[in-house]
């Protein structure tokens, strides 16, 4: 029989335990009263989000993937990651992947019993090869997905760099990760819904850590994301603005450097003050580790 009514987000949140019959703007005012804690539970962990993001880091610049794997909220919240970050950042889209219990059929329709199934966890990992040179992160806010669990166990085997995103202390499948990641968010307003407050913690986490992951790729000059990928007028309007912002040129010379670079602006702004053509511009960021800023103290 599994047990659950220890966890935190299991408990009763004695705060809303009269929300059935609360008015509408009370109902609201509770949520978000119960949301404004959770970036202090956040804080508290910031030691061990650098551990993680350390070794993201590593991971990354050493060729291997980061591999996010959850069921459920936390299944799809590793996946909506991992998708955002190519077109952002301009990455491969095999080297930060998210795996949900269940499939991809799984992020828009529950799949009962996936996340129980560990034979799944480990099939999963197989199929995108996981390896000595990646790292998985399981997520799961209970801490104690068996799908996730037995991923973990799986990627020990072989060598790969593990860690846990749970909203348990001591929670089960840290047993199993190097470093790990325990947010307390503490009873949920409606008992056990783990997409609330559990769900808006990872979803914070796991946007903090890409992001510092990036910025320390280079993929971001100042706060700007230089290596945007365009694929809409929105994020080519963007581009453009990013170009004449740093380049300090017109709208004009922007558009122009662009379309010789491919739409890639972090060539059109070297092109532009530094003067060269997009090949070298090219040639002289791959010395930088596609850094603009140490490109750009290194020439100027």
């Amino acid at each position: 029989m599994v047990k659950i009514k220890h966890l935190s987000t299991e408990g009763r949140n004695k705060d809303s335990v009269d929300i059935d019959i609360m008015s509408v703007k009370d109902v609201i005012t509770t949520i978000n009263n119960e949301d404004k804690t959770v970036a202090f539970s956040i804080e508290k962990e910031l030691d061990s989000i650098e551990k993680v993001v350390s070794e993201m880091i590593n991971t990354y610049k050493n060729g291997g993937k980061i591999v996010y794997m959850g069921a459920g909220t936390s299944g799809r919240l590793g996946v909506l990651d991992s998708a955002e970050c190519p077109p952002t950042y301009g990455i491969d889209p095999n080297r930060i992947v998210g795996l949900i219990a269940g499939g991809e059929k799984a992020f828009i329709k529950a799949v009962e019993n996936a996340e129980d199934n560990r034979e799944l966890g480990i099939s999963d990992l197989k199929n995108i090869n996981l390896s000595s040179n990646d790292m998985l992160i399981g997520i799961a806010a209970s801490g104690r997905t068996p799908y996730v669990e037995e991923g973990l166990k799986y990627a020990n085997e072989v060598g790969a760099k593990t860690a846990t995103l749970t909203c348990n202390k001591g929670s089960l499948i840290s047993r199993y990760a190097q470093n790990n990641i325990e947010i307390n968010v503490g009873p949920e307003v409606v008992t056990g819904s783990t997409r609330m407050k559990a769900g808006t913690a990872q979803k914070l986490v796991l946007t903090m850590m890409s992001t510092t992951l990036m910025i320390s790729l280079g993929k971001v000059y100042s706060n700007l994301m230089v290596d945007v990928k365009i694929t809409n007028e929105k994020l080519n309007e963007r581009a453009i603005n990013i170009v004449t912002e740093i380049a300090d040129c017109s709208r004009e010379e922007a558009i122009d450097a662009l379309s010789k670079s491919n739409g890639h602006a972090k060539s059109a702004i070297i092109m532009i003050m530094l003067k060269v053509e997009y090949k070298e511009a090219i040639e002289k960021l791959d010395m930088y580790e596609g850094s603009v800023r140490r490109l750009l103290m290194a020439e100027i």
